[in-house]
C-alpha cells in the first residue's frame, strides 16, 4: 500500500492536456443558437491540478502549447490558478490547442471536441528528463497522453522516472476514443498503463472497455487491485463507486444535485479524491468528498472555474442532506 501522508509534502505533478473550453451563453443555449460564449481553462489534467490548487494543494503542469494567442490564454489562466508551469512548453508550426465547445445543458447535451494536430501530442523524452521528480509527492497522469506519439513514450518514461525516485502513480483513464488509432491499440497500452500504477480511477465504460467486455469491467477493476494497484476506483454514475482497497471492497453513493451540465465530474472527483487522501482523510470519506466535488461541478458553469475551493466543498457537505447509498 502506498503511505498517502505524503502526499501534501510535496506538490503533484501532472501530465496532460491545457486546453480552451467554450460555453454557449447563456446556460442553456445550444451552440448552434449561440451568438456569445464564455471561455474558460480546459483539457482533464489542467482541470485536476484546478481542482487539487483550490483544495489546498500545490501542482505543476506538464504538456506542450501552441506557440500561438490559444497557448498563450492557456499559459495565463495556469498562472491564475497558481499552476507551476515550468514543465509546459510552446510549440510551433501547425500544432494546437485543444478546444472544446460545452454545452450548459443535460437535455440533447452536445460537446464538440476539436483535437487535430493536438499540441500536448508533442511532449516528449526531454520534457520527461528535465523533471526532478524528488521534487513532487506523486505523479498523476490522465490516459489521453498516451494516445500518441511523442506523448506515449514520453509518458512510460515518466513513471519509470518517477518510480525510481519513490513517487506513487495516480492514473485516471480518461478514454477519449476519436484520440486512439484503434480500440487495440488503447486497450493493450492501457494495459500496461494499469500495471504500473498505484492508484487508479475510472468508470464502468472505461473498466469495460481494458476488459474488451462491458460486463467485465468490475472483475478487470478487481484484478487490477489485488495485483498491481494499491486502490482503485470503480465509478457507476448515479449508482455511486466502488473502492477496492486491500481485499475490501467499499461501496458509497453519489450527492443528487439539480445538474446543468454532464461534463466535468471525473476531473473534480480525482481532484477532490486526491486532495482529501493527501489531507489525511480515510478512503471513504476521500471518495465522498470527491463525489461531493464531481456534483458541484456538474450544477456549474463551466469546468476549472467551477471547481470547489476547501470552503464550497465544507459548506456543500454541510447543507447537503447526505449521499445516496451505494450500489
Amino acid at each position: 500500500m502506498i503511505d498517502t501522508s505524503q502526499l501534501f509534502q510535496k506538490p503533484f505533478v501532472c501530465i496532460g492536456r491545457a486546453g480552451m473550453d467554450f460555453y454557449p451563453d447563456p446556460p442553456g443555449t445550444k451552440t448552434e443558437h449561440a451568438t456569445q460564449f464564455f471561455s474558460c481553462l480546459g483539457g482533464s489534467s489542467a482541470n485536476i491540478c484546478v481542482a487539487i490548487n483550490k483544495l489546498g494543494g500545490e501542482t505543476a503542469l506538464v504538456t506542450a502549447v501552441s506557440d500561438d494567442a490559444i497557448g498563450r490564454f492557456c499559459l495565463n489562466e495556469l498562472d491564475r490558478y497558481g499552476i507551476d508551469r515550468t514543465h509546459v512548453k510552446s510549440v510551433g508550426g501547425e500544432f494546437r490547442n485543444s478546444l472544446a465547445v460545452v454545452e450548459s445543458r443535460i437535455e440533447d447535451h452536445q460537446s464538440v471536441i476539436y483535437r487535430n494536430g493536438a499540441a500536448d501530442f508533442q511532449m516528449d523524452l526531454d520534457d520527461i528528463n528535465a523533471i526532478e521528480f524528488s521534487n513532487y509527492s506523486a505523479l498523476i497522469s490522465t490516459g489521453t497522453v498516451l494516445a500518441a506519439e511523442p506523448s506515449r513514450t514520453a509518458t512510460f518514461k515518466a513513471f519509470e522516472l518517477a518510480q525510481a525516485a519513490g513517487l506513487p502513480l495516480i492514473f485516471d483513464l480518461d478514454y477519449r476514443p476519436y484520440s486512439w488509432p484503434s480500440a487495440e491499440d488503447a486497450a493493450s497500452t492501457y494495459s500496461r498503463a494499469g500495471r504500473a500504477c498505484d492508484i487508479i480511477i475510472g468508470n464502468d465504460v472505461e473498466f469495460g472497455f481494458m476488459a474488451g467486455a462491458y460486463e467485465e469491467g468490475l472483475n478487470k477493476a478487481r484484478e487490477l487491485a489485488a495485483r498491481d494497484a494499491s486502490i482503485v476506483v470503480y465509478k457507476m454514475g448515479e449508482k455511486g463507486a466502488i473502492t477496492l482497497s486491500g481485499g475490501e471492497e467499499i461501496h458509497t453513493g453519489i450527492f443528487p444535485v439539480e445538474a446543468l451540465k454532464p461534463t466535468g465530474a471525473g476531473d473534480s472527483f480525482m481532484g477532490g479524491f486526491i486532495a482529501s487522501l493527501a489531507a489525511g482523510y480515510d478512503l471513504k470519506d476521500a471518495v465522498l468528498r470527491g463525489s461531493a466535488c464531481a456534483a458541484i461541478v456538474v450544477a456549474r458553469v463551466g469546468c476549472s472555474v467551477a471547481m470547489p475551493t476547501t470552503e464550497e466543498l465544507s459548506a456543500f457537505l454541510a447543507d447537503h442532506p447526505g449521499p445516496t447509498e451505494g450500489a
